[in-house]
């Protein structure tokens, strides 16, 4: 009998698994520094030192419906704002705390806008929200793995009660699935080392995710990490195990299955360049192609992209974001068909590039034609299987070949890509060339 949580899940998740692509947003007080999003902890700050940023913080600029708009223009279906980061600094106007984003000069509660925002759009809407915080007096300090200030004696532990800390961290949590209507997605962030599981009060926090918003979906790091999945990789995941793993700046080389060899729901959350958070000095982006192509292979895989953004502290999207972005829109306009409802193809990778497979209809199948190829394209094994086969950006009809130089291969279809040459041309698209393939009943 399949576990109950199994079946819950793939209820839940069945949405994200044809959304495909979503935006991660990371934004906060780090963003001023411009050092990254663990700048307070890579450079030991001080709670003092920390605070200039918090007097600083105007986002001037902020603009959410222009970052809804241009997620849309992208092709993104669905996208997670970081409410609150390690730093313990909120985006919204919590009650629980002071360090607060309505306290600084930009006076707003940023979420809320947020939310309005990207709902408007029709994008689904998620929060990231940070299980571990170094602003709090009562999470550990001295030793602590991460914190700013773990080498520090004089940041002794004595007094700090976590358990104190445990009331205000599920506190934060209910205020956010309480006060701001519907959300999709609750992105925790992050376990390890004995920090994980029970240390979180896990069962108890997932009870309450579940009785107030039973639709939500959340990601595996309340028991995993970015560094292991958790029982989601088992048969009988736990309660608090979550709905979809989310490996960390990498694909998975065959997606993610669990123990029985069942794909479990998973995105890849990756950055457009070295860093999450805004770093002013980081300008290796990655290209519109390499964007297309990780969204195509996590696809093909069975699995989402989620690709981060990191805004300034004015609130600004880079240029050079929102440029790649606009590319990957544009591609996504005419070929989007092979990524939205698709998923694993149950083909053999082909040497050209990769396959994508409509989950609502199995005789519609999407080839990747990522590589020019000597001769004609090759479709291992479909001989006598295809119906129809058309350029998924016009719908243009492409022929079956038989040309002579195949006879010897008669278990494989072949097709060229210029109807009027049997010979090797440019793709149509260098950056990914679709071809819609209809097989036969």
């Amino acid at each position: 009998m399949k576990n109950t949580n199994i079946q819950k899940r793939t209820e839940r998740t069945q949405w994200f698994n044809e959304a495909r692509f979503g935006m991660f947003i990371h934004w906060g007080l780090y963003a001023i520094p411009a050092r990254g999003e663990w700048v307070r902890s890579v450079e030991r700050m001080s709670h003092e030192d920390y605070l200039t940023y918090f007097r600083e913080f105007k986002a001037e600029a902020y603009d959410p419906r222009e970052w809804a708009r241009l997620a849309k223009r992208a092709g993104m279906k669905y996208a997670v704002l970081t409410a609150k980061h390690h730093d313990g600094f909120c985006l919204w106007d919590t009650a629980l705390t002071d360090f607060k984003a309505t306290n600084t000069p930009a006076g707003r509660d940023l979420v809320r806008e947020y939310l309005e925002a990207f709902r408007a759009e029709g994008i689904k809407v998620g929060l990231y929200f940070s299980i571990i915080d170094w602003r709090h007096p009562d999470f550990p300090h001295y030793g602590d793995r991460q914190h700013p200030l773990r080498d520090d004696p004089q940041a002794g532990n004595e007094g700090r009660d976590f358990n104190r800390y445990l009331d205000f961290m599920h506190g934060q949590i209910r205020e956010l699935l309480t006060n701001y209507g519907k959300l999709d997605i609750m992105w925790f962030d992050f376990s390890y080392g004995d920090m994980a599981g029970e240390k979180w009060r896990a069962q108890a926090l997932m009870d309450m995710v579940r009785s107030l918003q039973g639709h939500l979906i959340v990601d595996n790091r309340l028991e995993g990490s970015g560094e292991h999945s958790g029982t989601i990789l088992t048969a009988n995941p736990s309660d608090y195990a979550g709905d979809f793993a989310c490996p960390e700046q990498m694909i998975p080389p065959r997606g993610i299955r669990n123990e029985l060899g069942d794909f479990v729901p998973w995105e890849a959350c990756i950055t457009l360049n070295d860093h999450w958070g805004y770093c002013a000095e980081d300008h290796r982006w990655k290209s519109a192609q390499m964007v297309i192509r990780m969204l195509v292979e996590c696809v093909s895989k069975n699995g989402n992209l989620l690709l981060n953004v990191g805004p300034d502290a004015a609130g600004r999207i880079p240029p050079s974001s929102v440029e790649i972005l606009e590319q990957v829109g544009r591609w996504m306009a005419d070929n989007g068909e092979s990524i939205y409802h698709c998923g694993y193809a149950d083909l053999e990778k082909p040497e050209w590039g990769r396959y994508t497979r409509d989950l609502r209809d199995s005789r519609t199948l999407y080839a990747h034609v990522l590589e020019s190829q000597v001769g004609a394209v090759c479709l291992p094994g479909l001989a006598g299987k295809v119906e129809k086969l058309r350029l998924l950006r016009d719908g243009s009809e492409i022929r079956p070949s038989r040309y002579w130089n195949l006879t010897e291969y008669p278990e494989h279809a072949f097709f060229f890509l210029n109807s009027r040459s049997n010979s090797s041309h440019p793709l149509p698209d260098p950056v990914d060339t679709v071809v819609a393939i209809t097989l036969k009943e």
